[in-house]
């Protein structure tokens, strides 16, 4: 395990949907001053930019399969070579497999990550039940016209039906946070995440933080953890 009161710079973010991952790692890029990157989004970015590469992810996003790891890790790598990211990085529910997390180590041993220090020292696997997942995602929404995110049991509106930033009185959710996607998306993280858990575990890397409390009091176990 990772040795305390030392400040990580260099951080993975994991833990089941829902868990607080996106939260958190907010939290830590403002206390840390450092970026966070999702798989997801730098995906996303890539079938945007009109490049080779982009073209070729969104071909293989649009006909419903997964994208290979190394084009994951090839949008990974370029973010991280950048020369803000050098004193570090938060990388949000990447790897996301074991052939992710594999492909992601033989990169870190390339001379320029090993002469940057740019291998990753910490783990933190946010660990909530299943529960309280469904909890967390069934009762969240946002304002139709701000964006702005509520949840009906953890951060409602100060006035019932109104959003505190703009006033709206419109609320959304996520078309895909129904009942069944959500235990269809914690199955697919036992059985395709996991196994991540144990890799990391071995390379001491790994610390668990119970992450069921209010997002200050999640927020102050990964600060004495990470270190700022």
């Amino acid at each position: 395990m990772a040795e305390e009161h030392q400040q990580y710079r260099r951080i993975i973010l994991m833990g089941p949907p829902g868990s607080g991952k996106g939260t958190q790692g907010a939290i830590l890029s403002q206390k840390l001053g450092l970026h966070t990157y999702s798989a997801g989004e730098l995906l996303r970015e890539a079938t945007q930019s009109g490049s080779r590469e982009g073209l070729a992810i969104k071909k293989i996003i649009d006909k419903g399969n997964l994208v290979p790891a190394k084009y994951i890790v090839n949008r990974i790598k370029a973010k991280l070579m950048e020369p803000e990211n050098l004193k570090g990085y938060i990388l949000d529910g990447f790897p996301r497999t074991l052939q992710q997390a594999k492909v992601f180590e033989r990169l870190q041993h390339k001379s320029f990550f090993k002469q940057n220090h740019l291998q990753v020292d910490l783990v933190l696997l946010l660990q909530v039940p299943d529960e309280y997942v469904l909890e967390r995602i069934l009762g969240r929404s946002s304002c139709a016209t701000c964006g702005t995110l509520y949840h009906e049991k953890f951060k409602p509106t100060k006035v019932f039906g109104v959003c505190d930033v703009c006033g709206g009185k419109e609320f959304t959710k996520r078309a895909d946070d129904t009942y069944e996607t959500v235990v269809s998306r914690l199955r697919n993280y036992r059985s395709v995440t996991a196994p991540v858990i144990p890799y990391y575990e071995e390379k001491g890397l790994l610390v668990c933080v119970d992450g069921t409390g209010p997002i200050d009091v999640v927020s102050e176990k990964i600060r004495k953890i990470v270190g700022y």
